[in-house]
Parts: structure tokens; sequence; C-alpha cells
């Protein structure tokens, strides 16, 4: 099991085998989630939002425009 120690900064140094394995490099960035039961996961933030593009795209449908979007939103809006 890997541990690290803590600074007075609130710093440590994440040990090589867990960065191995979490597939981090320098100037990645790391989500702490605290879950119900008071678990900590630690996982890493390193995908781009970028990386979502055309994940949605469905073949022969055109793309929608932000202002699509946002006429849809408003059009639908009134009827609620």
């Amino acid at each position: 099991m890997a541990s690290a120690k803590i600074t007075s900064k609130g710093q440590m140094v994440i040990p090589k085998a867990v960065r191995e394995k979490l597939g981090l490099k320098t100037g990645d960035s790391l989500d702490f989630i605290v879950q119900e039961g008071g678990e900590i996961v630690v996982r890493p933030a390193v995908h781009d939002v970028r990386e979502l593009k055309g994940v949605l795209h469905r073949k022969g449908q055109s793309p929608v425009t932000v202002e699509e979007m946002n006429q849809t939103i408003k059009h639908r809006g009134r009827r609620i």
C-alpha cells in the first residue's frame, strides 16, 4: 500500500506507483470525491472538454447552433 505525508503547507508527493496507475503527468489535476460513507475517491481530472466533440453526433443529422438551442429552450419554457 502506498502512502504519503502532508507537509506544513498542505502539500504531498504522490507515490510513483500511484501516479503511474492513474496515468498522471506533470501539471495534471486530481479530483477528490467524498462519498456518503466518508470514503474519499481520488481520480485524475485530466480530460479536456474538447475531447467530447462529436460524441452525440448522429449520421444524417446536421449540427445544431447555439442560437437554435436557445430558441428551443425559450419556446419550450413557455409551455411549462
